[in-house]
C-alpha cells in the first residue's frame, strides 16, 4: 500500500509541477519599467539618507565619547 502511494504522487509530479508554475506566473501581475524605475529611486534615496543619518550619529557619539574621555584627564 505504501509504495503505490508513493509511485501515485511521483505520476506526473514533475509534470504537474511545471504545468502549475506556469499557471501561476500568467497571474503575476510585472510592474512596468517607470514603476521600476522609480520604485529603485526610492530606494536609492531612501537609503542615501539612512546613511547621512547613521553618519551624523556616528560623529555626534563620537565627539561626546571625545569630550567625556579628555573631562577625565
Amino acid at each position: 500500500m505504501g509504495k503505490s502511494n508513493e509511485k501515485e504522487k511521483k505520476k506526473g509530479g514533475i509534470r504537474k509541477y511545471f504545468r502549475d508554475l506556469r499557471s501561476e506566473l500568467k497571474k503575476v501581475t510585472w510592474p512596468t519599467k517607470k514603476q521600476v524605475a522609480n520604485n529603485t529611486g526610492i530606494v536609492i534615496a531612501t537609503m542615501c539618507l539612512t546613511g547621512l543619518f547613521l553618519a551624523g550619529i556616528d560623529t555626534g557619539l563620537g565627539w561626546l565619547f571625545n569630550v567625556l574621555v579628555h573631562l577625565g584627564s
